[in-house]
């Protein structure tokens, strides 16, 4: 696999036709797999010159928040380097050329910005519920199994098993296992060709790596955001709908609010917080009864539960480390993390100052007494902005 994936980089250098075996826009380790392992396939079984080459539906900056990926191209020892994103190969100028044909993966629709390849794609492989209006008028091969991977694998080893290494067997088995959560029956994801097919490659593998193993192993990655940026971490699991030219974005953040509670047993200074109302579950909002305690005297009491949080999260004493990362470099993440955290926290004291929130209510020359001071949404937007350059200036300026 490693040698093949070497030989697509040079062949982009070429200028010939290409046979795209591209995945879904979502990329998740299902996607990529497949891509690889049906574009390794195809390259193996083909008797004339033609040149088929895996493509990740994504930037290459975009691939550290594919934990799971990440992890397991590391575990079967092949590298991020050798393979081939979106922004590296440009498809729509090669379908103008005359030199593009497409076989999808993992999917059966194209995205609304490719929509002009349609007469380029030559072959649908998926496992999910056919649209018979989005899908393109080619060979469409779909059966609603737990993981394309499946399919892939069903095809290797009924059409070439003797091309199968080790290596590919490997990605096979473990997305398969991660797609169907460990092929446990009450979950309900796994089909019996799911199983048959995770077990022909246990048969002729047998050093493959346990179920659980595996599935602990990708499932812990999967979810592990210890080393991506304040970005990164908005944008790991984002969704993004359209209405009428309005774009909204939704992201998740895989953290415990354990500051909160932080907040609510403080002492030293007593905040003396009350529950507020809030239209969103997982947003906390208090009214802090104690007004006297400013945000620079709020920042050592959060910079300690940082601390902890993260230090609850470092490798403890003893435990094996995983992925080729040391601790010492797990550390370092984590302290960097926190520093940008705070950084951050301080970072609109040094700018002009709203004015200030009174002591008291009823204390004469109240900074308030004047009314409300007039914020507009696009005023809030721009201290947004700002805060956020600064923010990504002075991590440029870290990396240097």
């Amino acid at each position: 696999m490693e040698d093949y994936l070497q030989g697509c980089r040079a062949a982009l250098q070429e200028s010939r036709p290409l046979h795209v075996v591209l995945g879904n826009e979502a990329c998740d380790l299902d996607s990529t797999v497949s891509a690889l392992a049906l574009a390794f396939y195809l390259a193996k079984t083909t008797e004339a010159e033609e040149v088929f080459v895996p493509v990740l539906n994504i930037k290459r900056s975009e691939l550290p928040l594919r934990g799971d990926i990440v992890f397991f191209l590391q575990k079967v020892h092949i590298p991020e380097s050798i393979l081939i994103f979106r922004d590296e190969i440009d498809l729509h100028a090669l379908y103008q050329a005359g030199q593009l044909t497409l076989i999808l993966v993992d999917h059966h629709i194209l995205s609304k910005s490719d929509t002009a390849l349609e007469e380029a794609v030559a072959e649908v492989l998926d496992h999910r519920p056919i649209e018979p209006k989005h899908c393109p008028p080619c060979h469409v091969s779909v059966e609603l199994v737990g993981s394309c991977a499946t399919l892939v694998t069903e095809r290797i080893l009924q059409g070439a098993p003797e091309i199968l290494d080790r290596q590919t067997a490997a990605l096979l088995h473990g997305t398969i296992i991660l797609d169907c959560v460990n092929m446990d029956l009450k979950i309900g994801k796994a089909t019996p060709k799911d199983s048959k097919y995770v077990e022909k490659l246990e048969a002729l593998f047998p050093d493959l790596p346990k179920r659980n193993d595996i599935f602990d192993s990708l499932q812990k990655a999967k979810f592990d955001v210890s080393g991506l940026t304040t970005e990164q971490m908005l944008r790991k699991d984002q969704k993004t709908i359209y209405r009428q030219g309005v774009k909204v974005a939704i992201s998740a953040i895989y953290m415990d609010l354990e500051i909160c509670e932080v907040l609510e047993r403080s002492h030293s200074p007593p905040l003396k917080l009350t529950p507020a109302s809030s239209t969103h579950p997982n947003l906390h909002a208090y009214l802090q009864g104690n007004t006297q305690v400013s945000r620079k005297k709020l920042l050592p009491l959060l910079q300690e539960a940082l601390s902890a949080y993260f230090d609850s999260m470092k490798i403890p004493s003893g435990q094996p480390e995983t992925a080729d990362v040391s601790r010492e470099q797990v550390d370092k993440e984590l302290d960097r993390a926190s520093n940008s955290l705070i950084s951050g926290l301080s970072q609109d004291e040094e700018d002009p100052p709203l004015p200030p929130t009174p002591m008291n209510s009823l204390v004469d020359e109240c900074p308030l007494d004047q009314g409300l001071p007039k914020l507009s949404a696009e005023a809030v937007f721009e201290k947004c902005s700002q805060i956020s350059l600064s923010q990504s200036t002075t991590a440029s300026l870290s990396k240097k």
